[in-house]
């Protein structure tokens, strides 16, 4: 009654957005013209104060210490964070811009250049999508016109496509140890960049596809085509791993992401674990709370809808922590230990 709440009001905190609803006015709550999040943080040792409003159809605010930030993505970074839920699962089952956000948001957590260019990246391809429906429209052609946005896409395109290869190549053994740790397997698992500029030049790419994107209205190759292949046993994970087995290989994903983020910024990010119990089996659930409750871990929120659980499994180990219960979103302390 309101636990999950809780945890995307720390998620949106930390990067300005839900991690379920990237919409902010559908996260108001129905007949209310606005909502308002306020938390304090303790980043290594100083304290922050953060706020975000929202109200309908106005621009969102976001504050750190009272001073409203020019740009949001000034904030993202400040206190990293990695959330495990249920809707994971759309890693697997939902299309590329799923897998493609799920790398970005990894890395935007600690190169603020890679976010830039991403930005500019997005705004440079919305520009060149625009162009050639204008032209579709007025049935005409201005090869200058597209040049001049064709070189923007390509310069962004190229610095983002070698950042995500140097990041896959040092994330990709992180998450098959995970995998090897949370599965207790042989089994053998891939995570494979796929990406179309890892062959061809951005250039000719985009040469060679001008008459699909004429006739498409819209730019059909480039970065924002990449994707991520899951694979077990070199096999789809999609259509042939049971459901233990994606459930190992998510786990494995987040895990590796929550490892990366830790050793570059030299700190751990906030885990957010929303229901995890309901969709893992007794020995996985085991496994990964042993896990958290290691030193190697910061500060984790759990949501679960039996505290007498969650309380055995924490009083076996060594590792402090509280209960809150949540009823009708009022937060009440059960027990600190």
């Amino acid at each position: 009654m309101g636990k999950t709440n809780m945890l995307d009001a720390i998620h949106y905190l930390s990067f300005c957005k839900s991690f379920f609803n990237s919409v902010d006015s559908q996260n108001i709550k129905y007949e209310q013209g606005f909502f308002m999040i306020h938390g304090e943080f303790d980043l290594l040792g100083e304290k922050e104060d953060i706020q975000c409003a929202v109200k309908r159809n106005q621009k969102k605010q976001f504050k750190r210490n009272q001073k409203e930030y020019d740009r949001l993505s000034e904030h993202i970074g400040l206190f990293p964070l990695v959330m495990i839920s249920p809707s994971d699962a759309e890693l697997i089952t939902g299309g590329s811009e799923i897998r493609r956000k799920f790398i970005d948001s990894i890395i935007t957590q600690f190169d603020k250049d890679y976010l830039e260019k991403l930005i500019s990246y997005n705004h440079v391809l919305s520009q060149r999508n625009a162009l050639l429906k204008k032209f579709a429209e007025t049935r005409s052609f201005d090869s200058l016109a597209l040049e001049i946005w064709d070189e923007q896409l390509i310069v962004f395109g190229n610095a983002i496509h070698q950042r995500r290869k140097k990041f896959m190549m040092e994330f990709i053994p992180i998450f098959e140890k995970n995998y090897q740790f949370i599965s207790e397997s042989g089994e053998s698992v891939a995570l494979v960049y796929e990406s179309t500029l890892h062959e061809r030049d951005f250039k000719i790419l985009l040469l060679s596809t001008l008459e699909k994107d004429r006739v498409m209205h819209y730019t059909t190759a480039g970065i924002h085509r990449d994707d991520l292949d899951f694979e077990l046993q070199g096999q789809s994970l999609r259509k042939f791993a049971s459901q233990g087995q994606q459930k190992s290989y998510l786990l494995a994903l987040k895990l590796a992401q929550f490892e990366i983020i830790k050793n570059i910024k030299r700190y751990p990010p906030l885990l957010l674990l929303d229901d995890i119990y309901d969709k893992l089996d007794e020995h996985r659930f085991r496994k990964l709370i042993d896990l958290v409750s290691s030193e190697a871990y910061g500060q984790v929120f759990i949501t679960d809808t039996h505290a007498q659980r969650i309380e055995h499994l924490f009083n076996n180990s060594s590792v402090g922590f509280s209960i809150y219960n949540v009823n009708n979103a009022e937060i009440t302390s059960v027990k600190n230990a």
